[in-house]
Order: C-alpha cells, then structure tokens, then sequence
C-alpha cells in the first residue's frame, strides 16, 4: 500500500440506538488493518466515531424526553463499551457534536460557498426519517422507503444546495485514472454508471429541526448530515486548524471501510466535496458486503439485529472477531446464525488451534520435561512443514493488502492444519517409548511448538487477545524476538532450552442441548460447554435429590491408572481406556475426547465408580465410570492429589 504511513477509518455511526453485530464487521476489519499495518512498522492512524446530528435524533430525544445530546451521550456511550470489549484499537473516537468538528465543517463549507459552488434554492421531495434519506418519487416503493419499507414524508422547505453537478466530469476522470480508488472492481463499476447517468446538485441544509451545525452565512439553517458527517475523516485530523500536523502526515493516505449501502456517498459526494475546496480525495474505498440473517439486511431500523454485546459475554471477543471476518466473502454478502457462529469456533478455534496448542505443551511436558530442545538434521515431514509455512506470510500480507480476510485467515489455518497433521504422521508418543529416538522426538517437538508461534504471531492482528495466551504456555513472553512478524522470515525462531507451562484450553469446546435456544435469541440462558460426562453418565446439580450416607456407600470409587488410551472410531467425544485397578485390568469408554489427548492420559491416575454395570458403548463393553468435574468453560478429571497407589479406595 506505499509509503509506510496508513490511515484508515470506519463510518462514524448514528446513535439512534445501540450497535449490532454488522457495525462490529465494520469496525472488526478496521482494527484488524490497523494492527497487522503496526505490526508491520507502519506508522497508523485508526479513527471511528459518531454521526450525532439529524431530524431522527432530535425526535428520538424528544420521545425519551430528554435533550438531543443527552439522548447521544447515553448511546455513544454503549458505542465505546463494544469497541472496549471487542479490543479495538482506535486512536480517535470522533464526535460530530464536538466542538473541533463543527469548527472545520463550517469553515469547509464557507470556503466553498464562497467560491460560488453553494446556493440557496427550494428543495421538494420524499423524505425517510429513520434512513435520513430523500427520495424522488420514482425511486419509492408502493409509496415507501425502498430501503427500510417505511413511510415516508413530502418535504419542502429552503434549502442550500452542493453544485456536485459542476463536477461530474471531473470525478469519473478521476475514477478512471485511479482503478484502486474504489473496491472491489463491482462497486466501482456501479459508482461509474451512476455518474454517467447524471449527477443532481445536493440538498446540504435544513430549516425543519434545529439539531445540527448552523449554516455560517445563515444560522436558521443547519447543515445536512452527508456534508456534516463526511468531514470527519478530515476534522479528526485537524484539517484547517492552526495544528494541522495529524492531517500533513496522514492524509490522503486514507482507506474508508464502508458497508456497501454508504458506498456512493464516499465515492461521489465526500471526493467532490473534497476536490471543492482543494483537498486531494482519500486513497481507497472499500465497499463490504451486508451481514445478512434471516429476513434479509440487518438494521436497526428494521428491528432484526444481533447484540454483539450478548455475543461477546457467552463466546468471547476473539471467537467473534474470526467469525466475523472468516465468514464474509470478498466484496460479497455473509450470513449471521448462531450456529454457524458456534460451528466455526468449534472447529477451527477448538479443535484446529487451540487442540494444536495443548497437544504441543502436554507433550513437550509429558516427553520432554517442559522443555523445548533443539532441533537435529531434518526428515522430509519437517521439510514439507518448513515450506508450507514459509510461503503463508506472504499470502496473509496480499490477502490484507486487498482487503480478503476470509483467504487471509484461509492461509494460516492451512498451517495450522498441516501441523495437527504433522502430530498424527510422526507420532511423538511412539517416539517416546525408543529411546533411540529422543533426538527425532526433540525435533519434531521443536517443529510443533515453532509451527504454533508462527500461526500465533499472525492471527494477532485478528484476535489479538489470543497471543499472550499463547506466548505463557510456550514460554515466549520474555523472548520479544521471537514475537516478531519479521521473525517469521526464518524458521526456528524459539531459543532452545525455553520451558513450556501448558495453561487452560484457548477455545474450550461449546455445545447446545438438544432443544437449547442459541444466545442471542434466548440471552437469559448461557450456552453450555459440553458437559462430556464420563461413560456418558450424568453430570449432578445443585438442588437434586439428597441421598444418605448409606447410598452413598453403594458407590464404590477405586484409584485407576491408565494403561493405553485410544479414540473411538466415528465418535467425536469418546476414548478407549483401559486401566489397571489394583490387580485388575478392565475397559472403560469415557467421553473426554474433546478435553484430552490419548497421548497425555496414559501414565495418569483418575479415579473411577468400579461398580457400575457395565454397558456397550459403540460395541465396546465399559466397566467403568472415570470421574472429572465440569464448569461452563471446561472438564477437568478427578485425579489423586498425592502419590498412591491404583485399587485405592475414595471415600
């Protein structure tokens, strides 16, 4: 993207309501820009904001009895409450009631009415409140809004108009001699037979609500929201200021992310606006596609949107942030469903990362004392390794520098998935029991742990909250060099010697009930972790049945150590353990499969109810329940504290 300084912005939204979950699309790919651009050494600029004025809001207001910026103070407010808790990284948040805003617009438009661009007229027309929008007659449907449906009013009144016409010609030359400046290529294309088709002069003021910056020539009028609000990008920055350092450095080298119903007010007005007074037009426009549920486009003024701040409280910010950008194509529509949402995190955050994590950790503790031992010479499975990772850096980068966060995110779970494939090819627990193979067990141990650092370093600028997670259990946090997106330039990049300490899973494993209602349509329920109850026993709850010691007594608990461990074909949640209590060995089937790995069970002492009858469980007979205890996040097994020995009785 050039030079080494990037500037980039989401819209600045209208706080007639809270936020949804397509707001936080916007805002998500934004942040993600801005930290993978920092990353890279770039020096950034990262704005968004709120567009605070209009006839909506005044009426909203007014109905919650309350003043317009009262009103905007509570729901800003909630704004900046969901970029916190999504770990946005914004280095401007700005207000168009701000003071330092209004300033520049006046002084924006003054310059161009005085240079004979601005006229005062008559404007009728169709007009829809909850879009402020205008329309002409042709454009309604059945009478309404063609956008939100709803009715809308004939408007007349006094109005100063924007001659945008005056420079049509000079926008679509613009636009042609820049292919970039608007993306992908099908927004493009539409914005150049827009313009082709005949630019009107825009209505910048009214006179029928006084919530607005007045006009400065004549204060009975208030400016109109696009010329009002565009000018953000520029008022941020101190643009017309006597400190105008931040708008010198960074501008034009602006990239707006928009969704696509905003992009021809980015691309025709706020450019000529621009070319108006002077000002060079921003870099790049990119037009995303709409999260769509079910109904069609998400918007508040449809009354269909997701909460992302319910969202967040039951699957964590890093879950939605990847899901937000691993599911929305390029330039294209994506679709929002819990399930999907829940889809996604199971089986690329919980089964494909963070499985890669605690498999790595629990056998370089298990093999290898905790310690990450170098390398020796190379067999082919590292090499293929090596050079599959050598090549995804340099596909992220593309991916990012064009705005495809899906192929980006594509590209290093292609790493992560060819290691989880490395682990099965090369075996480490089979290596563990030679001894003539500690040093190929060491290498390929050193290759997980290198593989995990490499796809954690650049999954950063997407869930950022992920890498100090990662860097504790691999024993990173103190080894700054190896955190680096530079570092990923050379395989190796972990000091050998350093010691793991295998934390809690990243993405503990999530599943509805059967007939459970997903979150954001039932927010008072929790989802529920998979409660991977031993043998498929029942887990106890609080307030059940109480039963005397003498019941009690009937349950006779044994300390079991587990010989082999083994999963069970076509079964997601199932191991094969067999197990040695006392002077007896017997099977037992134990649904822990999504919380332990075969490797890391076997040498460990669990305790288990020994006279359960047993039962067949995908046509193996279990003589046993292995005991664990289970939270909405994890399961943990019941294992003795200290040193005893198997066949000890637990009472």
């Amino acid at each position: 993207m050039g030079d080494k300084v990037f500037y980039v912005t989401t819209p600045i939204y209208y706080p007639s309501d809270k936020l949804h979950i397509g707001h936080a699309l916007t805002t998500t790919m934004a942040d993600t820009l801005a930290r993978y651009k920092r990353l890279r050494g770039y020096d950034v600029y990262f704005l968004t904001g709120s567009d605070e004025h209009g006839q909506k809001i005044q009426r909203k207001a007014r109905e919650a009895n309350l003043e317009p910026i009262q009103y905007v103070d509570r729901i800003v407010a909630t704004f900046q409450e969901l970029w916190r808790r999504l770990n946005i990284s914004y280095n401007d948040f700005i207000r168009t009631t701000e003071p330092r805003h209004a300033r520049v617009v006046q002084a924006l438009l003054q310059k161009i009415y005085d240079q004979g661009d601005i006229y005062k007229s008559t404007y009728e027309g169709w007009y829809c409140t909850p879009c402020e929008t205008f329309w002409t007659e042709r454009q309604l449907v059945d009478g309404n809004c063609p956008d939100c449906g709803r009715p809308v009013e004939l408007v007349k009144e006094e109005s100063y108009f924007f001659r945008m016409s005056k420079y049509a010609d000079r926008l679509l030359q613009y636009i042609k001699d820049h292919p970039d400046f608007i993306q992908p290529v099908t927004r493009r294309n539409e914005m150049i037979s827009f313009i082709e088709g005949g630019l009107e002069d825009l209505c910048i003021s009214r006179t029928t609500f006084d919530w607005g910056i007045p006009v400065p020539m004549d204060p009975k009028h208030v400016i109109y929201v696009w010329f009002d609000a565009l000018t953000n990008y520029i008022s941020a920055l101190g643009y017309g200021t006597a400190d105008d350092h931040l708008f010198r450095k960074y501008w034009p080298a602006a990239v707006h992310l928009v969704g696509k119903d905003i992009v021809r007010f980015h691309t025709i007005i706020w450019p000529i606006i621009l070319m108006a007074a002077g000002i060079e037009p921003p870099r790049q426009v990119f037009g995303h596609g709409w999260l769509l549920v079910d109904g069609g486009k998400m918007s508040k003024s449809r009354g269909n949107v997701v909460d992302p701040m319910i969202l967040i409280d039951r699957y964590g910010s890093d879950a939605i942030r990847y899901f937000l950008l691993r599911e929305m194509p390029y330039g294209a529509d994506g679709y929002y469903s819990e399930e999907a949402l829940i889809n996604r995190y199971n089986t690329d955050l919980a089964n494909d990362f963070g499985n890669l994590l605690s498999r790595t950790t629990a056998m370089i503790e298990k093999f290898n004392g905790g310690v990450i031992d170098p390398p020796s010479a190379p067999e082919p499975l590292d090499e293929e390794l090596k050079n599959l990772a050598a090549g995804i850096p340099d596909e992220v980068d593309n991916a990012l520098n064009h705005y495809e966060f899906a192929r980006a995110l594509a590209a290093i779970w292609r790493l992560v998935n060819r290691a989880n494939k490395y682990i099965e090819e090369t075996a480490p627990w089979a290596l563990a029991r030679d001894p003539g193979q500690k040093q190929r067990l060491q290498t390929v141990l050193y290759n997980l742990a290198e593989a995990v650092r490499q796809a954690t370093i650049m999954v950063g600028p997407f869930m950022p909250g992920v890498p100090d997670r990662v860097w504790d259990q691999l024993g990173l946090k103190d080894v700054p060099a190896a955190l680096t997106w530079e570092s990923l330039a050379t395989w190796g990049g972990i000091p050998a010697g350093t010691r793991v300490r295998r934390g809690e899973a990243l993405f503990p494993r999530i599943d509805l009930k059967e007939g459970e209602i997903p979150v954001a349509e039932k927010a008072t329920e929790p989802v529920k972790v998979a409660e991977a109850a031993p043998a498929g026993g029942a887990v106890a709850r609080p307030g059940e049945e109480e039963i005397t010691i003498e019941e009690f007594a009937r349950i006779k608990l044994r300390v079991a150590l587990v010989l082999e461990a083994e999963k069970v074909a076509n079964a997601d949640k199932l191991l094969k353990l067999r197990v040695r209590v006392g002077n007896e060995e017997r099977t037992i089937v134990a649904g822990i499969a999504r919380y332990y790995q075969p490797e890391e069970l076997v040498g460990k002492k669990v305790v288990i109810v020994a006279n359960l009858k047993p039962a067949r469980l995908r046509g193996i007979v279990s003589q046993g329940m292995v005991l664990a205890a289970v939270d909405d996040e994890s399961l943990s097994l019941v294992t003795p504290e200290r040193a005893i020995k198997d066949g000890a009785q637990v009472r």
